[in-house]
């Protein structure tokens, strides 16, 4: 009697195909034949490309919202301080304004002005 085989399903729920598991222990990044989505094999989620494995276990153990902040962090993502939305600013000088139309300091958070901009922060001069 051969090797018994290991089956999984596919982790995008729009697909869910029953899928036999005939990679190596070590290998994690895998592509579903049926939707052609890339999942981890070892976690048995979409490919998670911000954190390791192990990272990842850690961070799913602890819960979505622990992995949100996680990822806000390594990201350098700020909260809106009005909304608490999540935002980035990708260029340009450290003020942002916010899909609920709050403008402030990316750096610092402080809020700025709508009437008259500076160049720099009068808060933490960034």
């Amino acid at each position: 009697m051969g090797p018994q085989k290991k089956y999984l399903f596919c982790p995008f729920n729009a697909c869910s195909t029953l899928l036999i598991d005939e990679e190596p222990e070590d290998t994690k990044q895998a592509q579903c034949p049926h939707c052609k989505g890339v999942f981890c094999a070892k976690c048995k989620v979409p490919w998670h490309t911000e954190f390791n494995c192990d990272m990842f276990q850690k961070l799913r153990d602890k819960g979505e919202d622990q992995q949100l902040e996680e990822l806000a962090k390594n990201k350098n993502w700020r909260r809106c301080p009005s909304c608490k939305y999540y935002v980035e600013r990708r260029d340009g000088c450290s003020y942002i304004k916010c899909r609920c139309g709050y403008a402030f300091c990316y750096n610092c958070g402080v809020r700025a002005s709508l009437t008259s901009h500076t160049r720099q922060c009068p808060s933490c001069h960034k």
